[in-house]
């Protein structure tokens, strides 16, 4: 019995110092960590109030409201007029635009089942998103006149864990008995990457750091030392940094994060634009093999070896083949987006080109004017022309602007348009929406993706998820034909009838759906648009 016990005693104690060493030899750092969403911090309390101090200084000198400056200014209560109709003639509104509106809460809300749920869903969705997407570099913050301090007031980076000295750190100030600075972090410590006679630090490894000095020139030399070192990791935030002396703070950031991993293609060394090398062409088809095939057709006759993918829903999926052509079946019926994405997704090449399946390629479809622009500009995309059979071409140039809104969520005015020409590119304007024949950076529009719950319809709705985040231009002189869509009713194929079914019926399933996007997933209240 006493021999059981002395073999259990050891056991434990192996496993013990198993254990042990397991803890020692595993990697990472055990100290705990709060990751959770952080909006407010006490420097964010100092920094209010000395925002509010300056805000409320002088407000016993009396002031006269400028209405054409005063008026272009946000005012957080957006909402959406229609405009007036002036002019009642035939045609009136293509020469004319004028905006319409449209309340989507109203009529999101009066068709679901529970209105003041699905508002309350939102405002908590809307608040998690808030707290995930803060970022400390957005916070205001107003310099002192006068300031003795010397810091920088951008520019300073560091790597999540890693230490940097904090450059441009200073203090000017006439000579007095003792030269005393204050530094104080939120997500990391300070330290001195070396050490000055005469000058006295406390605080060392800590968020809060005191420099001082009887001498103000050897102060001066010390600050040019000091060190500051991430201790929260986080992958891309910012730290507020308060530094202070006596009757003085200032407040700059130090931007912690990994850098942007780059996104390089190889495609060769040739001086010309190989544009099987860059490009690929993505299309999505549904019961149009006929014109698919007249796309495919007039593409290899201008680019013979660019890789042309496919994604299909049709319910009998019939083989495409050829050289350079990926052709991938999706369910029946998954819809537009959905093949958007799918087709996306499988681009290896530096930039991808969507057509619609029954365009038609012509000389003045140049691939190497695209690729031109975006080679040569900071765009992102950018848009062609779409010619139909009439002659008529158009570009779909649009403009997006959002409005806030408050509580009850913001505005969205959509105008024909654009906002500027191009320089070196005359027939190319930036706007923020263009027509559905356009070349993008691959990265960037896997990046924003294509919401593949719109499965009959949907354009506008990604540009509107790409605003902010794509830049976006449009050519007037690329220009991709249009298959004839003038058909006599009697003329029309069964496929035909069967695609137009799917294509154009428009359903309150396909209305309410647009209005909870809008509503829902990007919270408007309400749009305008010509």
């Amino acid at each position: 019995m006493r021999a059981t016990c002395k073999k259990c005693v050891w056991l434990i104690l192996v496993f013990g110092f198993l254990l042990a060493l397991v803890h020692i030899w595993s990697p990472g750092n055990s100290s705990r960590v709060d990751i959770r969403p952080k909006e407010w911090s006490p420097i964010n309390t100092n920094l209010n109030g000395k925002l509010q101090k300056a805000v409320n200084d002088f407000q016993d000198i009396p002031y006269h409201i400028k209405e054409d400056a005063a008026c272009r200014l946000a005012r957080n209560t957006c909402v959406c007029v229609a405009d007036k109709k002036t002019v009642n003639l035939p045609f009136s509104n293509l020469l004319w635009p004028q905006a319409w509106a449209h309340d989507i809460s109203m009529a999101f809300l009066e068709s679901h089942p529970d209105p003041k749920g699905v508002k309350q869903r939102r405002a908590k969705e809307y608040q998690s998103f808030q707290r995930r997407s803060y970022d400390p570099t957005d916070v205001l913050v107003v310099a002192e006149a006068q300031s003795p301090l010397q810091y920088p007031t951008q520019g300073v980076k560091v790597r999540p864990l890693k230490t940097i000295i904090i450059p441009g750190l200073g203090l000017k100030e006439e000579k007095q008995s003792n030269h005393s600075v204050h530094l104080t972090a939120t997500l990391g410590t300070f330290d001195v990457a070396a050490t000055v006679d005469r000058v006295y630090v406390t605080g060392v490894g800590e968020k809060q750091m005191t420099v001082w000095s009887p001498v103000l020139s050897a102060l001066n030399r010390q600050l040019q030392f000091v060190t500051y070192t991430n201790t929260v990791f986080h992958p891309r935030t910012a730290d507020t940094i308060q530094f202070a002396t006596t009757g003085h703070s200032a407040f700059f950031t130090i931007k912690v994060g990994h850098g942007t991993m780059p996104t390089l293609y190889n495609f060769g060394s040739q001086k010309e634009y190989n544009i099987s090398a860059l490009v690929t062409i993505a299309t999505k088809t549904f019961l149009r093999y006929d014109k698919l095939n007249d796309l495919i057709n007039s593409i290899r006759q201008y680019y013979p070896t660019v890789t042309i993918v496919i994604a299909d829903d049709n319910q009998h999926p019939q083989p495409v083949t050829g050289p350079y052509i990926e052709h991938y079946i999706m369910p029946f019926g998954k819809g537009w987006f959905a093949g958007r994405n799918l087709a996306v997704s499988q681009v290896t090449t530096k930039y991808v080109l969507w057509a619609d399946d029954d365009f038609i390629f012509t000389a003045n479809t140049k691939l190497e004017m695209m690729v031109d622009i975006l080679e040569k500009t900071t765009l992102d995309m950018v848009g062609g022309a779409v010619r139909e059979v009439t002659g008529y071409t158009a570009t779909f140039r649009h403009t997006m602007s959002v409005e806030e809104g408050g509580e009850e969520g913001d505005c969205l005015h959509i105008r024909q348009g654009y906002h500027h020409v191009i320089d070196g590119f005359p027939n190319c304007v930036v706007a923020d929406a263009v027509i559905n024949f356009f070349m993008g950076r691959t990265d960037k529009l896997q990046q924003v993706g294509f919401n593949p719950r719109l499965a009959r319809q949907g354009h506008l709705e990604f540009f509107v998820d790409a605003l902010g985040s794509l830049h976006i231009g449009s050519c007037s002189d690329i220009i991709v034909s249009h298959a004839s869509k003038i058909k006599l009713p009697w003329t029309k194929s069964d496929q035909q009838k069967a695609y137009d079914k799917f294509r154009y019926t428009q359903s309150n399933s396909d209305d309410n759906l647009h209005n909870e996007i809008y509503y829902f997933k990007n919270r408007f209240k309400c749009m305008t648009s010509n």
